[in-house]
Protein backbone atom coordinates (compact mmCIF):
# COMPACT_ATOMS: atom_id res chain seq x y z
CA UNK A 1 0.00 0.00 0.00
CA UNK A 2 1.82 3.75 -0.74
CA UNK A 3 2.24 5.60 1.58
CA UNK A 4 0.38 8.54 2.34
CA UNK A 5 2.17 11.99 1.84
CA UNK A 6 0.49 14.50 3.84
CA UNK A 7 2.64 17.63 2.15
CA UNK A 8 2.26 16.11 -1.40
CA UNK A 9 -1.61 15.64 -1.37
CA UNK A 10 -1.98 19.40 0.20
CA UNK A 11 0.40 20.59 -2.51
CA UNK A 12 -2.10 19.15 -4.86
CA UNK A 13 -5.21 20.04 -4.03
CA UNK A 14 -4.10 23.60 -3.75
CA UNK A 15 -2.72 23.42 -6.94
CA UNK A 16 -6.23 22.30 -8.48
CA UNK A 17 -8.45 24.96 -9.71
CA UNK A 18 -11.40 25.14 -8.21
CA UNK A 19 -13.08 27.95 -10.00
CA UNK A 20 -16.32 27.26 -11.49
CA UNK A 21 -16.34 26.39 -15.39
CA UNK A 22 -18.88 28.16 -17.62
CA UNK A 23 -19.23 27.38 -21.17
CA UNK A 24 -19.66 30.35 -23.78
CA UNK A 25 -23.31 30.22 -24.00
CA UNK A 26 -23.22 31.12 -20.19
CA UNK A 27 -20.90 33.78 -19.91
CA UNK A 28 -22.26 35.39 -23.06
CA UNK A 29 -25.41 35.31 -21.02
CA UNK A 30 -23.55 37.20 -17.76
CA UNK A 31 -22.05 39.69 -20.19
CA UNK A 32 -25.36 40.28 -21.48
CA UNK A 33 -26.89 40.51 -18.44
CA UNK A 34 -23.94 42.90 -17.27
CA UNK A 35 -23.79 45.29 -19.78
CA UNK A 36 -27.34 45.70 -19.69
CA UNK A 37 -27.46 46.59 -16.10
CA UNK A 38 -24.35 49.09 -16.93
CA UNK A 39 -26.73 50.93 -19.31
CA UNK A 40 -29.90 51.02 -17.24
CA UNK A 41 -27.26 52.65 -14.59
CA UNK A 42 -26.34 55.56 -17.26
CA UNK A 43 -29.87 55.79 -18.44
CA UNK A 44 -30.88 56.53 -14.93
CA UNK A 45 -28.24 59.13 -13.71
CA UNK A 46 -29.24 60.66 -17.08
CA UNK A 47 -32.91 60.89 -15.90
CA UNK A 48 -31.53 62.47 -12.40
CA UNK A 49 -29.27 65.29 -14.40
CA UNK A 50 -32.28 65.77 -16.56
CA UNK A 51 -35.14 66.44 -13.67
CA UNK A 52 -31.91 68.30 -11.47
CA UNK A 53 -31.63 70.90 -14.56
CA UNK A 54 -35.47 71.02 -14.45
CA UNK A 55 -35.20 71.68 -10.60
CA UNK A 56 -32.53 74.24 -11.33
CA UNK A 57 -34.46 76.33 -13.88
CA UNK A 58 -38.41 76.22 -12.29
CA UNK A 59 -35.77 78.04 -9.07
CA UNK A 60 -34.45 80.24 -10.68
CA UNK A 61 -37.10 81.48 -12.91
CA UNK A 62 -39.27 81.83 -9.78
CA UNK A 63 -36.78 82.55 -6.43
CA UNK A 64 -33.30 82.88 -8.16
CA UNK A 65 -31.20 85.87 -8.78
CA UNK A 66 -29.29 84.88 -11.68
CA UNK A 67 -30.93 87.73 -14.27
CA UNK A 68 -29.66 90.14 -11.08
CA UNK A 69 -26.48 88.44 -10.11
CA UNK A 70 -25.51 88.96 -14.21
CA UNK A 71 -26.85 92.62 -14.54
CA UNK A 72 -24.61 93.57 -11.55
CA UNK A 73 -21.78 92.45 -13.39
CA UNK A 74 -23.23 94.76 -16.14
CA UNK A 75 -23.22 97.33 -13.61
CA UNK A 76 -20.11 97.33 -12.53
CA UNK A 77 -18.93 97.61 -16.28
CA UNK A 78 -20.44 100.83 -16.29
CA UNK A 79 -23.91 99.86 -17.72
CA UNK A 80 -27.17 101.56 -16.53
CA UNK A 81 -29.97 98.81 -16.00
CA UNK A 82 -33.22 99.42 -17.87
CA UNK A 83 -36.44 97.98 -18.67
CA UNK A 84 -35.53 96.90 -22.17
CA UNK A 85 -32.13 95.59 -21.00
CA UNK A 86 -33.85 93.35 -18.10
CA UNK A 87 -36.42 91.94 -20.79
CA UNK A 88 -34.07 91.84 -23.15
CA UNK A 89 -31.79 89.30 -20.90
CA UNK A 90 -34.23 87.66 -19.15
CA UNK A 91 -35.51 86.23 -22.66
CA UNK A 92 -31.89 85.74 -23.75
CA UNK A 93 -31.21 83.42 -20.06
CA UNK A 94 -34.85 81.39 -20.85
CA UNK A 95 -33.67 80.44 -24.43
CA UNK A 96 -30.83 79.39 -23.24
CA UNK A 97 -32.07 77.17 -20.15
CA UNK A 98 -34.36 75.82 -22.52
CA UNK A 99 -31.59 74.96 -24.56
CA UNK A 100 -30.02 72.66 -22.10
CA UNK A 101 -32.84 71.30 -20.61
CA UNK A 102 -33.86 70.65 -24.68
CA UNK A 103 -30.26 69.01 -25.03
CA UNK A 104 -30.57 66.81 -22.12
CA UNK A 105 -33.79 65.46 -22.61
CA UNK A 106 -32.80 65.06 -25.83
CA UNK A 107 -30.04 62.47 -24.55
CA UNK A 108 -32.29 61.27 -22.25
CA UNK A 109 -34.63 59.78 -25.16
CA UNK A 110 -31.57 58.86 -27.17
CA UNK A 111 -30.01 56.52 -23.69
CA UNK A 112 -33.51 54.63 -23.28
CA UNK A 113 -33.90 53.97 -27.08
CA UNK A 114 -30.63 52.31 -27.02
CA UNK A 115 -31.50 50.91 -23.81
CA UNK A 116 -34.57 49.20 -25.09
CA UNK A 117 -32.26 47.53 -28.32
CA UNK A 118 -29.75 46.38 -25.98
CA UNK A 119 -32.12 44.88 -23.41
CA UNK A 120 -33.97 43.10 -25.64
CA UNK A 121 -31.08 42.24 -28.54
CA UNK A 122 -30.44 38.40 -28.36
CA UNK A 123 -28.23 38.46 -31.49
CA UNK A 124 -24.09 38.64 -30.14
CA UNK A 125 -23.29 40.92 -33.08
CA UNK A 126 -25.95 42.97 -33.04
CA UNK A 127 -25.53 43.40 -29.17
CA UNK A 128 -22.05 44.47 -29.51
CA UNK A 129 -22.72 46.89 -31.86
CA UNK A 130 -25.60 48.48 -30.13
CA UNK A 131 -23.02 48.34 -27.15
CA UNK A 132 -20.60 50.32 -29.33
CA UNK A 133 -23.00 52.64 -30.37
CA UNK A 134 -24.10 53.14 -26.74
CA UNK A 135 -21.00 53.98 -25.88
CA UNK A 136 -20.68 56.30 -28.31
CA UNK A 137 -23.62 58.57 -27.71
CA UNK A 138 -22.38 59.20 -24.02
CA UNK A 139 -19.47 60.23 -25.10
CA UNK A 140 -21.04 62.74 -27.91
CA UNK A 141 -23.42 63.63 -24.73
CA UNK A 142 -19.99 64.70 -22.80
CA UNK A 143 -18.71 66.91 -25.35
CA UNK A 144 -22.53 68.27 -26.12
CA UNK A 145 -22.74 69.87 -23.03
CA UNK A 146 -19.13 70.92 -22.83
CA UNK A 147 -19.67 72.94 -26.17
CA UNK A 148 -23.20 74.25 -24.62
CA UNK A 149 -21.06 75.47 -21.73
CA UNK A 150 -18.75 77.45 -24.23
CA UNK A 151 -21.52 78.46 -26.39
CA UNK A 152 -23.54 79.91 -23.75
CA UNK A 153 -19.95 81.97 -22.56
CA UNK A 154 -19.60 83.31 -26.24
CA UNK A 155 -23.46 84.17 -26.31
CA UNK A 156 -23.39 86.37 -22.61
CA UNK A 157 -19.45 87.93 -23.81
CA UNK A 158 -21.50 88.93 -27.15
CA UNK A 159 -25.03 90.00 -25.52
CA UNK A 160 -22.07 91.97 -22.66
CA UNK A 161 -20.14 93.65 -25.55
CA UNK A 162 -23.61 94.39 -27.49
CA UNK A 163 -25.19 96.65 -24.21
CA UNK A 164 -21.92 97.93 -24.06
CA UNK A 165 -21.69 99.25 -27.55
CA UNK A 166 -25.37 100.48 -27.34
CA UNK A 167 -24.80 102.62 -24.85
CA UNK A 168 -21.49 103.82 -25.67
CA UNK A 169 -19.56 102.54 -23.17
CA UNK A 170 -15.70 101.88 -23.50
CA UNK A 171 -14.09 99.76 -21.56
CA UNK A 172 -10.26 101.27 -20.48
CA UNK A 173 -7.55 98.15 -21.14
CA UNK A 174 -7.04 96.95 -17.58
CA UNK A 175 -11.10 96.40 -17.18
CA UNK A 176 -11.57 95.19 -20.71
CA UNK A 177 -8.29 92.70 -19.86
CA UNK A 178 -9.29 91.32 -16.69
CA UNK A 179 -12.91 90.93 -18.09
CA UNK A 180 -11.86 89.13 -20.79
CA UNK A 181 -9.18 86.98 -18.42
CA UNK A 182 -11.40 86.61 -15.99
CA UNK A 183 -14.00 85.11 -18.72
CA UNK A 184 -11.70 82.68 -20.24
CA UNK A 185 -10.49 81.72 -17.26
CA UNK A 186 -14.03 80.84 -15.20
CA UNK A 187 -14.86 79.10 -18.41
CA UNK A 188 -11.93 76.97 -19.15
CA UNK A 189 -12.83 75.72 -14.78
CA UNK A 190 -16.15 74.91 -15.13
CA UNK A 191 -14.96 73.05 -19.19
CA UNK A 192 -12.48 71.21 -16.51
CA UNK A 193 -15.55 70.61 -13.57
CA UNK A 194 -17.78 69.30 -16.12
CA UNK A 195 -14.86 66.93 -18.07
CA UNK A 196 -13.86 65.62 -14.41
CA UNK A 197 -17.58 64.84 -13.09
CA UNK A 198 -18.65 62.94 -16.98
CA UNK A 199 -15.69 61.31 -16.71
CA UNK A 200 -15.96 60.00 -12.67
CA UNK A 201 -19.83 59.63 -13.12
CA UNK A 202 -19.77 57.95 -16.71
CA UNK A 203 -16.20 57.13 -17.32
CA UNK A 204 -16.15 54.35 -14.76
CA UNK A 205 -19.61 52.59 -16.23
CA UNK A 206 -18.23 52.82 -19.67
CA UNK A 207 -14.91 51.66 -18.20
CA UNK A 208 -16.65 48.41 -17.41
CA UNK A 209 -18.99 48.57 -20.55
CA UNK A 210 -15.50 48.40 -22.56
CA UNK A 211 -14.54 45.63 -20.67
CA UNK A 212 -17.85 43.40 -21.16
CA UNK A 213 -17.31 44.69 -24.90
CA UNK A 214 -13.97 43.48 -25.29
CA UNK A 215 -15.02 40.12 -23.98
CA UNK A 216 -18.15 39.64 -26.72
CA UNK A 217 -15.80 40.24 -28.98
CA UNK A 218 -14.03 37.35 -28.24
CA UNK A 219 -16.76 35.25 -27.61
CA UNK A 220 -17.91 36.24 -31.35
CA UNK A 221 -14.19 35.45 -32.69
CA UNK A 222 -14.86 31.96 -31.69
CA UNK A 223 -17.98 30.91 -32.92
CA UNK A 224 -16.73 32.25 -36.20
Amino acid sequence: MPEFDLDNFKKSWQEQDVRPKYNSTEIESMLNKSSRNYVKYILWISIAEFFVIFCMNLYYSFLGDDTNSFLSILGKLGVKSTTSLEAGFTHLYFGLKAISLILTAFFVVRFFLNYRRINIESNLKKLILQIIKFKKTVNLFILANIFLLILFTIVLTVFTFSVLSQQNIHLNNPTLIGFLVGTILMTAISVVLIWIYYRIVYGIILKRLGKNLAELQKIEEEQQ
